[in-house]
């Protein structure tokens, strides 16, 4: 009796010792009710996109964060990639900080260096002015070319306007940067600005193609292209192969198009920009680069906080890319 006691003691003990076994693979007792399972919110997988989403930290102007606490909270939220301020990155230098700290930062974070936002006034009509913008350019140059970084902006600066019989003398200006950007290994960009000198995009392609330096490029923006009062119909005659990055934002219906402010901006879908016919051009055109999210929206800055900011950013952009390239990638 003793023996058989034994026996049906361990049966029950290998039958309980396999239920809890169960249950902790299952997560869940089995005499628990449904009331008793935990909820665990699942995170949707999203479709990896042909072009990245990235993020200009002119979009966190507000909050005033540090260059490294960018990097963190740009790659927290989800970006592929980032464009960083040089005066940023120049007061963390200032503050003991070392440019290949950045560059592990941004790789250990999977972050792509898109591009560095500077100015100077490297198209000025003084050439005094023009050789310091050298001089300032080279020194940037080398701090982006020791974090990784291959681009830099070059927003016309030092002129009011351009003058249409002068073309071939700006293009030999960018051109001089362009070499300064092979001796570095930092291309400069010639961006656009709908507000500024160089607003038109045949302008802005005519001072890249009569350089007739290889890296010669364009930096695109939805909002300048539209700002400049440039026609969408003919985006698409552009080489995207040739373009690494574009900055993304919408536009409201109102005000018109020639008093839109910078502050103007909004996040992509929730203005006017015909996203669902301009990315497929550009796509098609073969840009595969990224998207990068650029505002400057003091009514988001006060309305939301950093997280929150960046959180919104790259969803309604992801989802307005996903929603044009649907039916082609």
């Amino acid at each position: 009796m003793c023996i058989m006691k034994n026996k049906i003691s361990r049966r029950k003990a290998l039958a309980t010792s396999l239920k809890v076994s169960l249950a902790a693979i299952g997560g869940y007792a089995f005499n628990s009710s449904k009331q008793d399972l935990p909820y665990v919110e699942s995170t949707p997988i999203k479709k990896k996109l042909p072009v990245r989403i990235s993020l200009n930290t002119s979009t966190l102007l507000h909050y005033k964060l540090a260059v490294d606490v960018q990097i963190d909270m740009v790659a927290d939220a989800g970006f592929d990639g980032v464009e960083l301020w040089m005066r940023d990155i120049q007061a963390y230098l200032e503050k003991g900080g070392k440019a290949e700290e950045l560059k592990r930062k941004l790789e250990d974070r999977g972050l792509v260096l898109e591009n560095i936002i500077g100015f100077s006034k490297w198209c000025s009509d003084v050439p005094d002015e023009r050789e310091k913008a050298l001089e300032q350019l080279r020194g940037e140059m080398m701090i982006i070319a020791a974090m990784g970084g291959k681009y830099i902006a070059a927003p016309v600066q030092g002129i009011e306007s351009l003058d249409s019989t002068k073309y071939d003398e700006y293009a030999e200006r960018y051109n001089a940067i362009l070499n300064l950007g092979d001796e570095t290994g930092v291309t400069p960009i010639l961006e656009l600005w709908g507000m500024g000198a160089l607003n038109k995009v045949a302008d802005c392609a005519h001072i890249a193609i009569a350089t007739g330096h290889p890296k010669a490029t364009m930096l695109l923006d939805f909002y300048h292209v539209y700002r400049g009062g440039n026609d969408w119909d003919t985006i698409d005659i552009l080489n995207g192969h040739r373009l690494p990055v574009m900055h993304i934002n919408d536009y409201p219906a109102n005000p018109s198009y020639e008093l839109l402010k910078d502050s103007d901006r909004v996040l992509p879908g929730e203005g006017i920009c015909p996203f669902d016919i301009l990315i497929p051009k550009l796509y098609n055109a073969g840009f595969r680069g990224g998207f990068s999210v650029e505002l400057f929206n003091k009514e988001y800055w006060a309305s939301m906080d950093a997280e929150t900011m960046l959180k919104n950013s790259y969803e309604k952009t992801y989802k307005v890319v996903e929603k044009a390239l649907a039916d082609i990638a």
